[in-house]
């Protein structure tokens, strides 16, 4: 009996939804990450086709003002992410062992809590905004750029993290493909209303570079109204009606589960962010032609990470699904095959980038701006570590699938803080502005080295991530 309870029951599924404890393992990977990668693409191109119009409509100047304020933005969502993937894995197990009345008591308190925290954080940084952009270094003739759009970009804040959390929600419960039509109705709304809204076309007011914050506000909003719009027009899993809506009361239990394990994925991301601040305060220092070819740099480096973001949070779901179904012998083989395709993609995309940068990064700057030739030296020298970032990012979605959580944050802020901004300021005597971008593969490579020694000898498999246990879904015929 108690091998026949450990074999899930196939589950009726929705449109878009997968049951990711059957099947083929690279194959439901695939399927499952293809449109998680889509997203990401999606939200990529949409900050690249922004940075574009800035870029040639606007200068030099107002694409460092953006650049600072994006790094904030990360800042922010790194806060969410950490208990979005919390609630993204309390919900992926869950529906492994059949409990969607669990999984939806899940998304009513993250929803009930998150949300409120989402319009104080709004609130606090537009108030904020001119102290946390002195923090930054903005050059002098960014800053005022930088706070006009920062400041719209706050308004959208609530929306931005709402929808990340949302999201990431229905992603536990094996639907990749919602949150794709939802990110493509942002992306076209706000790339579509960027060069609209910036030079004043048609109707339209002209706003500078207010006009491209308040186009990623007005498809926030938008793409949040759709999302939620949805998930009950289509009845998905999720949905809470009636009684269930009792669940937005957030449940102290729950609640701490969900600060306890996601704090510590959410510091790991908040680390990235605290590194990439600082190195933009070291940035800021060479100037503004640097500082605008590092914002680009960083626009092509996410291309470059997207497949290791997705395929990690593919991984991180599916294994999920599998511990709540007790299938742990599937656990080992998602990963080996999470990090056969990170290693195929991510290899691709980097040969890719090496073959024709000068080419992408005029599509930015201009063929005659003086920060093309910095772009083109920073991205070749940085661009390597994303391989193996990608190989820890898999490693890291198995291991906090289980609820290990601390040794991948200890093992991140090492590698990121101590030893990138170490190699950064110390070597910068010796080698000058290359250690700047030398700096970050080769904390992805000591981030590699402890995240392997920990996978193969580490406790992680002991750790837990308990949810409120619930009735198994029923199973129609």
């Amino acid at each position: 009996a108690a091998m026949a309870d450990a074999t899930p029951r196939p589950v009726p599924q929705r449109p878009g939804q997968r049951d990711l404890t059957q099947g083929p393992i690279t194959r439901t990977l695939l399927t499952f990450m293809i449109p998680t990668l889509g997203s990401s693409i999606l939200q990529s191109l949409n900050g690249s086709i922004n940075t574009i119009w800035i870029g040639r409509l606007l200068g030099e100047d107002a694409l460092a003002a953006t650049s600072n304020a994006t790094t904030v933005m990360f800042l922010l969502l790194a806060f969410v992410f950490g208990f979005g993937m919390a609630v993204t894995i309390l919900i992926g197990q869950a529906f492994g062992r059949r409990d969607i009345d669990g999984a939806r008591r899940v998304l009513g308190t993250a929803m009930g809590t998150f949300s409120l925290v989402a319009i104080a954080m709004s609130a606090i940084g537009y108030l904020l905004a001119p102290t946390i952009l002195h923090w930054l270094a903005t050059p002098g003739q960014a800053m005022p750029l930088a706070l006009e759009y920062l400041r719209v970009i706050f308004l959208g804040l609530p929306a931005a993290l709402i929808m990340t959390m949302l999201m990431m929600a229905v992603r536990g419960s094996g639907d990749s493909m919602t949150p794709l039509y939802c990110m493509l109705l942002s992306v076209v709304l706000d790339s579509g209303l960027n060069p609209l809204l910036i030079s004043g076309i048609g109707p339209f007011p002209r706003m500078g570079i207010a006009g491209s914050a308040t186009a990623t506000l007005i498809a926030s909003w938008a793409a949040l109204a759709a999302l939620v719009g949805t998930i009950y027009w289509r009845d998905l899993p999720l949905r809470l009606r009636g009684p269930e809506l009792a669940y937005f009361r957030p449940n102290p239990a729950l609640i701490r589960i969900i600060i306890v394990k996601g704090a510590p994925m959410g510091l790991q991301m908040i680390a990235v962010s605290l590194s990439a601040i600082t190195m933009f305060g070291l940035v800021n220092r060479q100037g503004v032609d640097t500082t605008a070819a590092f914002g680009v740099a960083l626009q092509l480096w996410t291309y470059v990470q997207m497949p290791a973001m997705a395929v990690g949070a593919a991984v991180s779901t599916m294994v999920a699904q599998n511990i709540g179904a007790h299938r742990w012998e599937r656990v080992a083989k998602v990963t080996r095959s999470g990090v056969l395709v990170t290693l195929v993609i991510t290899g691709t995309m980097v040969v890719l980038l090496a073959a024709a940068d000068r080419t992408v990064l005029k599509l930015f700057l201009g063929s005659s701006s003086p920060a093309l030739a910095i772009a083109q030296h920073i991205q070749l020298l940085g661009t390597w570590g994303y391989l193996l970032f990608g190989v820890t990012m898999v490693l890291f979605g198995t291991m906090r699938a289980n609820g290990a959580v601390i040794a991948p944050l200890i093992i991140l802020v090492i590698g990121l803080l101590p030893i990138r901004l170490g190699i950064a300021a110390l070597a910068q005597p010796l080698i000058g502005t290359d250690a700047l971008w030398l700096s970050l593969p080769l904390a992805s490579l000591a981030n590699l080295i402890m995240a392997i020694i920990y996978y193969r000898r580490g406790t992680w498999r002991e750790a837990r991530m308990t949810g409120p246990a619930g009735p198994p879904i029923p199973v129609e015929a």
